[in-house]
């Protein structure tokens, strides 16, 4: 199946599951998987809807989710091994989307081998939708995702309260705040909104895609000691950057190793 096919099963997953959800959650409908760790009815539903879509197209794939490897953690050990593999963020930015906020989506990797060779996201309340290919580059609704360049010093986000503001002794722009959701921090630094991101969490349902996606746009995605993020990082601390300055300048400078 090509990317826009795969694509069209996102979309039909937010369509059928999440978007009849959204801003319809009872207190019920959400629980805690860990303090402040969000999981709501619509995350199982989606993940179970989209996984049984990629079984039936795709066979002899393993498919796997975030809420999968939560019940189950060893499922997501044999991954870097896996032939072929799909791993789903059913909805990204659950906080978002229990608060009724369009900031949330669907993030799905692809890999072969233990190789990140495509990256989805989908976010159903703008229509934006980025696609990526190993080799093949990323595209925004079927276009080239073009990276817009500023006359500033290197502009990061985080979601960590504390850096809000760090500006390395003012070697950085200020830090501002994420969106708390990969599916809009990863499209951030992909058109130049922000030059790059640290994250602390490295779970790949969060990262593949995404970092595929910046590296198809000429970007970096590497732990802070210098290795390319993939199924195998262990390592914690993650700095995704646009360009290579910015992600030399991020490094040297960051607060948090």
């Amino acid at each position: 199946m090509d990317t826009d096919g795969i694509l069209g099963l996102l979309k039909d997953t937010a369509v059928e599951v999440i978007t009849p959800r959204f801003r319809q959650l009872a207190d019920h409908h959400v629980d805690e998987k860990s303090p402040g760790d969000l999981v709501t009815i619509a995350d199982r539903e989606a993940e179970a809807h989209l996984t049984r879509l990629l079984k039936d197209a795709f066979p002899g794939a393993v498919v796997v989710g975030e809420e999968t490897i939560f019940m189950d953690p060893s499922l997501g050990k044999g991954l870097a091994n896996a032939d072929h593999a799909f791993i789903i963020d059913p909805i990204d930015g659950t906080r978002n989307f229990v608060h009724g906020k369009d900031e949330h989506g669907v993030i799905l990797a692809e890999t072969r081998g233990g190789v990140t060779t495509r990256g989805w996201i989908w976010q159903p309340m703008t229509g934006r939708a980025y696609v990526a290919e190993r080799g093949a580059g990323v595209r925004l609704n079927g276009e080239p995702v073009v990276r817009q360049r500023h006359d500033r010093l290197p502009l990061g986000a985080s979601s960590k309260e504390r850096l809000i503001g760090y500006d390395g002794d003012g070697r950085l722009s200020p830090v501002v705040q994420s969106q708390f959701a990969c599916c809009f921090d990863y499209p951030a630094v992909l058109h130049g909104d922000l030059d790059f991101m640290w994250y602390s969490k490295l779970h790949p349902w969060d990262h593949l895609a995404g970092s595929l996606m910046v590296i198809e746009n000429g970007g970096i995605s590497r732990t802070m000691d210098g290795l390319n993020y993939s199924l195998l990082t262990r390592a914690r601390g993650l700095l995704v950057a646009g360009d290579t300055m910015s992600w030399m300048a991020a490094q040297q400078n960051w607060p948090i190793s």
